[in-house]
């Protein structure tokens, strides 16, 4: 099966391209930029083609390319794709914003790592050190066929498990609920908290405590703090914690945070990442 990859060059796209190499797919790298090329034939040793003779008989092509390019891109190839030709997405973003063109009879498939969890069995490297996923340390995924036959669910999966490996599970989910996994809890949400922990953890450095010191009983409280709220222990706080906790959520959030998941709200936070 012929896979067309535009932007192979770049970060995700070399990514990519190691896990396609040696699979059942015959790939077709398409790299627009010298120095992505360059990069392609040194950690690959792979060499890139133009994108007519990547598109021609491929059955599906991705698109490892940023959010902000995806609407061009996708105009640029939309007509020279034969039907049931599928489009592949790495994140939701752009598909959820209305990017991709209007093409009945070709397959729209959005795919996104989990990335490797906290709580994990990895025990040697390198996969203990991989925090990106897709080199070494098991991941799940989530999947959505946007459009498209229900069978091409399958090949979907499929090209989405190779790129990401090795996988922990995978999960099918629609385009709206992808969105609301990611920008909203993933980025909206966690992203944002996490920012703020390590400024408080500055903070409490700039009053005096020790930098070591202040990393050290921060990222072990996450672990515990982290266990027992995931329910990966059965555990429960004490009665300062929970006291400190409801002090805190007054103190750090607003009574309506829960509304950066309404979908006016995603609609805007991904309108502004697009």
């Amino acid at each position: 099966m012929k896979i067309a990859l535009i932007g192979a060059g770049g970060k995700m796209g070399v990514r990519l391209s190691q896990n396609l190499k040696g699979s059942r797919f015959n790939v077709a790298h398409v790299e627009v930029s010298d120095a992505g090329r360059d990069r392609l034939k040194a950690e690959v040793g792979v060499e890139c083609v133009d994108t007519d003779a990547a598109l021609e008989d491929a059955r599906a092509v991705i698109l490892a390319v940023p959010d902000t390019a995806i609407r061009k891109v996708a105009q640029g190839i939309i007509d020279k794709l034969a039907p049931g030709t599928m489009l592949i997405a790495l994140d939701a973003a752009a598909p959820f914003a209305g990017h991709f063109p209007e093409r009945k009879d070709v397959t729209y498939f959005v795919t996104h790592p989990c990335h490797p969890p906290i709580f994990n069995d990895e025990t040697q490297l390198p996969a203990k050190r991989d925090y990106f996923g897709g080199i070494a340390a098991k991941q799940a995924i989530v999947n959505a066929l946007m459009q498209g036959p229900e069978e091409d669910y399958a090949i979907g999966e499929e090209i989405a498990k190779t790129i990401f490996q090795p996988i922990l599970r995978s999960h099918r989910v629609s385009v709206e609920q992808m969105a609301l996994l990611e920008p909203g809890l993933s980025e909206t949400v966690c992203a944002t908290l996490l920012v703020v922990m390590k400024e408080a953890m500055d903070e409490v450095v700039r009053q005096g405590v020790d930098p070591v010191a202040a990393r050290d009983f921060l990222l072990g409280h996450m672990n515990i703090l982290g266990a027992v709220v995931m329910e990966e222990v059965d555990g429960v706080f004490s009665d300062a914690c929970n006291k400190a906790i409801t002090n805190g959520k007054k103190r750090l959030m607003r009574d309506d945070w829960i509304g950066v998941f309404k979908p006016d709200e995603i609609r805007e936070s991904i309108r502004q990442i697009t």
